[in-house]
């Protein structure tokens, strides 16, 4: 929502998955060589990109139960371990940053604007994936889903940690996204929130509650500028 007597932007911060990177192919591999020791059928990308978005742990647990009968949850926490394993040194084969972000993500630095990362995928593989698509060089805060114990999206507390890190209040940041524990991380912790209509989302974009859906990232400068142009009190 515009803003009276606004303050400047001064962070910015991102999920990872169906956001920056388009991690599908990479998880999809994993996933399906997991599923190949227990002697089960493979996952095709599209059912393995509607998993996505809430830990590895939740991931393996669906994968389970679209192949056979469902993983028991005592069983979940070893085979989340040997899922890693399998992803962990493999996380950025096929796995692409989306066209636009880098661009962005240049502008916003140049301007002084802190960057940060908010995702519920493991700090180990993220910081693979940040380090070897050239994107860890923007980012002045990481926080992954194992970061903080117990705490992941849609709770605000990583998306809060990584605002501090970045010496940034609620009200001079912005979250950007693709699915609703974006945005319901984001309202809790006070935040505007947009989404990229491109991402990994059970929702329709145009349903998840943002405050603006974008199509490419070439739009979200202006889009966040327009966020936060002072508007008459």
């Amino acid at each position: 929502m515009p803003r009276s007597a606004a303050r400047a932007l001064r962070a910015v911060v991102f999920d990872l998955d169906g956001t920056l990177i388009d991690s599908a192919p990479d998880l999809r591999a994993a996933v399906n060589r997991l599923l190949a020791e227990d002697g089960r059928a493979d996952l095709d990308l599209a059912a393995v990109t509607m998993m996505i978005g809430d830990g590895a742990r939740k991931l393996v647990e669906r994968a389970f139960a679209a192949t056979g009968p469902a993983a028991p949850d005592g069983d979940l926490d070893a085979l989340t371990a040997r899922f890693l394993g399998h992803y962990e040194g493999k996380a950025a084969v096929d796995t692409r940053v989306y066209p636009g972000v880098e661009r962005a993500l240049t502008v916003l630095r140049d301007r002084g604007i802190g960057l940060g990362v908010c995702t519920n995928k493991p700090y180990v593989p993220t910081m693979e994936i940040l380090e070897e698509l050239g994107l860890r060089r923007f980012m002045g805060a990481v926080v992954g889903g194992d970061s903080i114990p117990g705490v992941r999206k849609p709770a605000p507390g990583m998306l809060l940690s990584v605002l501090k890190q970045l010496g940034a209040g609620p009200d001079e940041a912005l979250m950007v996204g693709d699915n609703a524990n974006d945005v319901a991380a984001a309202r809790a912790a006070g935040l505007p929130v947009m989404v990229m209509s491109y991402g990994y989302t059970r929702t329709p974009s145009a349903d998840l509650g943002a405050d603006r859906v974008l199509d490419h990232f070439d739009d979200l400068v202006a889009a966040a500028d327009a966020l936060f142009a002072p508007t008459a009190a």
